[in-house]
């Protein structure tokens, strides 16, 4: 893989005792998408929020373009470029559109620069350019996930941490948003770490990726190999391969229930 962007080494985070990812290594290189994978409750978000210092690690380091970045404030992470959209569509909802795009660029001074990618933002999601002056708690499911993705973008980042884009979203508007994802990677070149349950979505737009179980990541490949692969397949995108199952894949199965 190209140089990372980010390096995460072995994480540890807990939520009071409970050790909630244990030993979590992986790297996105510079320029690309990467996924994690896994079922609720895995850890995912709990990485996320780890990385974009939402919480803070008892182990382990977080490396973002060079410099160790663990235990800072999500303020200053956010100004050294990197951006996290949370789960949930947190939108502003008494500001309009427009004004949450712009507490999107509040670290910038360029104005000019701010207006250019108002209008950027703008082409990517035309409904948010005629939603400008409503307030963004009356816009409906998709069009303020169209607008986090977009206040994100808004600063400017090297990388963006997506927490489940597709969350509660029609397939067409899932569609809609992952072919913006994949044009924001390559036409502005920001790096991607995307955290999906649309196990199939996400392994087609993303170049590698990671499968969290328990806390632990216990597979990584290239997306391609992973589409592949038997239990993703069953356990991920729904396809049961003929004959018994075998025991280990059973029984984790079941665990993860």
């Amino acid at each position: 893989m190209a140089e990372p962007l980010l390096a995460v080494t072995n994480l540890e985070t807990f939520y009071g005792p409970v050790m909630a990812i244990r030993g979590v290594s992986f790297e996105v290189p510079r320029g690309s998408i990467v996924t994690i994978l896994g079922a609720n409750g895995a850890g995912k978000t709990t990485i996320l929020k780890t990385v974009s210092g939402v919480m803070d690690p008892q182990k382990g380091t977080v490396s973002f373009n060079g410099r160790e970045i663990q235990g800072r404030d999500p303020d200053r992470v956010a100004r050294l470029g990197l951006s996290h959209v949370p789960e949930g569509r947190e939108v502003f909802p008494f500001l309009t559109v427009r004004e949450n795009l712009a507490m999107g660029a509040y670290t910038r001074s360029d104005a000019d620069g701010v207006a250019r990618d108002m209008e950027m933002v703008y082409e990517y999601f035309p409904v948010l350019k005629s939603r400008a002056e409503q307030r963004a708690g009356s816009l409906s499911g998709g069009e303020q996930q169209m607008l986090s993705i977009s206040r994100a973008l808004m600063a400017r980042p090297a990388m963006m941490l997506l927490d489940e884009p597709s969350l509660g979203l029609s397939p067409r508007l899932v569609k809609e948003i992952f072919d913006i994802i994949v044009r924001i990677n390559r036409e502005r070149g920001v790096t991607v770490l995307l955290v999906e349950q649309n196990a199939h979505m996400a392994l087609t737009i993303a170049q590698f990726g990671y499968v969290l179980e328990v806390g632990r990541i216990v597979m990584e490949d290239t997306c391609a190999r992973l589409l592949e692969k038997e239990d993703i397949k069953e356990f991920y995108l729904g396809v049961k391969e003929a004959g018994v199952r075998g025991t280990r894949r059973w029984k984790r199965k079941k665990m993860w229930r």
